[in-house]
């Protein structure tokens, strides 16, 4: 009976370690994907991280400088360059204004002078903000998707590490269970059955 317990417990030990072992594959898998796509979508853009006088705020000296001058082709990258670089570029030049609130400022201003110089200013900074969101969404899609391969590694190293523990016991559960007979744990003796 404890023989045949002990094989249970081991072959089920053993199923789990092939099913984590499938799923750190699938998750290397993804992370390799993930990973590649992000850096070679980036890498097309040819995006030089800025460097030197480019960096006008201590805040983005202190985000930036780590990068400076290099191609921007991960996740990280993207997310500082998005966040303090670009997004302090579209602050500075709508006085902390977002896309929304100056592209209601410029249909307000077309509906009473269309053909004022102050109009064509805010239509300018209006397709400015414009290009800068559109540009913070993608490299921030980008920041989302490397972080996803970062995170699938790590979930690929936590299932082959399962893996390697649930084999490890299932062997020495099954190596147990040959070793162990019905002698070694004796059934309780019988009580005699009263008259």
């Amino acid at each position: 009976m404890r023989s045949a317990f002990d094989k249970l417990i081991s072959w089920t030990g053993l199923i789990i370690a092939a099913i984590l072992l499938v799923a750190g594959g699938l998750l290397t898998w993804a992370s390799t994907f993930a990973t590649s796509t992000v850096h070679d979508q980036l890498a097309a853009q040819e995006i030089t991280m800025p460097e030197g006088d480019q960096l006008t705020t201590d805040e983005m000296k202190d985000h930036l400088s780590q990068y400076a001058g290099q191609e921007l082709t991960t996740g990280a990258q993207a997310k500082a360059y998005a966040d303090y670089y670009i997004q302090a570029h579209m602050d500075e030049s709508s006085g902390g204004k977002s896309y929304s609130e100056i592209s209601g400022e410029y249909m307000a201003a077309v509906a009473s002078d269309p053909t004022a110089e102050a109009t064509q200013d805010l239509g300018q900074l209006r397709q400015t903000l414009f290009m800068g969101t559109t540009l913070r969404g993608m490299l921030l899609n980008a920041y989302a998707f490397g972080t996803i391969g970062l995170i699938a590694m790590w979930a690929a190293i936590a299932a082959f590490v399962g893996a390697a523990v649930m084999l490890v016991l299932g062997i020495l559960g099954l190596r147990h269970a040959s070793k162990v007979n019905s002698t070694d744990y004796p059934a309780a003796e019988r009580i005699p059955a009263s008259a």
